[in-house]
């Protein structure tokens, strides 16, 4: 496989919806047999998948990957408990943000790099309602700014 950054298996859509986004961490997982097969076949999903850190370890929860198709009685088991591969210091940092109300880990991308599977997670606030009443408000009005520009250009071409 190509070194550099491969493609992207799985995303968290309703993240950027749901929370706001403070900071990022790049992670390995930890995966058996034939998950990196699954993986590969774009078979994840993380939309309910949420981090926690225990024991001085980081672990994924809720995170699907679908069985093997090709594989045998010894195939995994699609939602266990993962293990991320992060530095001390970054484990140390989440745990402290994770223990104040408020903060959640949560994974945002599933991708390969390297030819080895990484997970982007996030470490997010959830938002309150009128907090995303107000996102789509100015995304509504950034569609307007938009379309009058749009507008206003082709007008000036004819």
């Amino acid at each position: 496989m190509p070194k550099g950054m491969g493609k992207i298996i799985a995303t968290n859509r309703r993240a950027h919806h749901d929370y706001f986004i403070e900071d990022t961490y790049e992670a390995g997982i930890v995966l058996e047999g034939t998950e990196i097969k699954s993986v590969r076949q774009g078979k994840v999903s993380i939309q309910e998948a949420y981090v926690r850190i225990e024991n001085g370890e980081a672990f994924i929860h809720n995170m699907h990957i679908a069985q093997y198709d090709f594989g045998t009685k010894k195939n995994h088991d699609p939602t266990r408990v993962r293990k991320l591969l992060l530095h001390r210091k970054e484990i140390s940092r989440l745990y402290g943000l994770q223990q104040q109300t408020g903060y959640s880990l949560i994974p945002l991308r599933v991708y390969i790099k390297d030819g080895y599977a990484k997970i982007e997670v996030a470490v997010a606030k959830g938002k309150k309602l009128y907090d995303k009443r107000e996102d789509i408000k100015k995304r509504d009005f950034n569609r307007q700014i938009e379309r009058a520009l749009r507008d206003r250009q082709a007008n000036r071409i004819r």
